[in-house]
């Protein structure tokens, strides 16, 4: 899993699995650009990447406006001199309720989050791919883009659109050289992810720790879930394209 020479951005890169990803990215040898909304946090990423003698910048964003990626995508393009090999659009969120509890602007900031941001962020580093004839986007969704999770009827529509924008791209580029695949995970150990749990908890989801081992073994590191990520991003998944690779340690096929 090699990325010597690469050029690499990775959304939602500051914490959590993205900011492991940008950690592993690095390792592997990619120059990252970190775009997050949390400026101060992805620049701490960047001081840990280099303290390790990594390459990595930061550039704030909100990826749900289009003028916001519009600048950050100039802004790293200018930076790797137009060439970008690799894209993992990570930043997402998520939104804990009854259904009827719910609002349209529930609805729209989670669309917005989660799946308007991966079209923009997307669509603002395909010409690049498509100019060097080669690149690989990986994308963040979830084993709720295909189990239903109580409470979380709009985060579950969102993952589903995930699934099917990772294989519509991939089936429209693959000729142009381009691979776009999505990582699919369990329940993680990030801030985010323990904040999930919690909101689930409180909405009386059956999700203790108990039932976290009976579902999925136990919970998932985030470095395990970058790992799957820069799987996909490198050359070693050559023929792996339009694929939707879940992480959760048996989960789905042992409910």
């Amino acid at each position: 899993m090699d990325l010597r020479g690469k050029n690499a951005v990775i959304s939602g890169g500051a914490t959590g699995a993205g900011g492991a990803g940008s950690i592993a990215y690095a390792a592997a040898g990619a120059h990252v650009a970190i775009i997050d909304i949390n400026l101060s946090a992805a620049e701490e990423r960047v001081r840990e990447i280099e303290a390790a003698g990594g390459r990595a910048f930061a550039v704030g964003a909100d990826v749900s406006v289009a003028a916001d990626v519009e600048a950050a995508a100039g802004a790293i393009l200018d930076r790797f001199g137009g060439r970008v090999d690799t894209l993992w659009n990570h930043a997402g969120t998520v939104v804990v309720k009854d259904f009827l509890d719910t609002t349209e602007a529930d609805w729209d900031r989670l669309m917005s989050i989660n799946v308007k941001s991966m079209f923009l962020v997307t669509k603002a580093f395909v010409p690049a791919m498509l100019s060097a004839g080669r690149g690989t986007i990986v994308n963040t969704s979830s084993i709720s883009a295909v189990a239903g999770t109580e409470k979380e009827v709009l985060y579950c529509t969102t993952k589903g659109a995930c699934h099917m924008f990772t294989r519509a791209i991939a089936i429209e580029y693959r000729s142009r050289g381009l691979r776009c695949n999505a990582v699919c995970p369990g329940f993680i150990r990030t801030p985010h992810g323990l904040r999930e749990l919690d909101a689930l908890r409180a909405q009386g989801v059956a999700v203790s720790e108990e039932d976290i081992v009976r579902l999925q073994g136990r919970i998932c590191e985030p470095e395990e879930i970058a790992n799957v990520a820069l799987f996909l991003a490198s050359d070693a998944s050559s023929f792996v394209n339009g694929e939707t690779v879940f992480a959760d340690n048996a989960m789905l096929v042992g409910t």
